[in-house]
C-alpha cells in the first residue's frame, strides 16, 4: 500500500473530521445524517493517519509529493 495522501490533504482530512465531530456532538446534525458524519469523520482520521485513501488510485489521484516524484 503505497502513500498517496499528502500532507496538506491530512490537515484538510483532520480538520473536517474535527468539524464534523463538533456538528454531531453539539446536535446540530442529529439522526442518520449526524450518523454518517461521525463515520465519515472516522474515515477521514484513519486516512489520515495511514496515509492511504482507497478511493485515490481507483481515481487516479495522489496528493502525496514524494510518491508523484518517483
Amino acid at each position: 500500500m503505497k502513500k498517496n495522501i499528502g500532507l496538506v490533504d491530512k490537515i484538510i482530512r483532520i480538520a473536517l473530521a474535527v468539524v464534523f465531530a463538533i456538528l454531531y456532538f453539539t446536535n446540530v446534525f442529529s439522526g442518520l445524517l449526524g450518523i454518517i458524519l461521525l463515520v465519515l469523520a472516522v474515515v477521514f482520521v484513519a486516512t489520515s493517519l495511514i496515509s492511504f485513501c482507497p478511493l485515490y488510485p481507483i481515481l487516479g489521484i495522489s496528493t502525496n509529493k514524494e510518491q508523484k516524484a518517483e
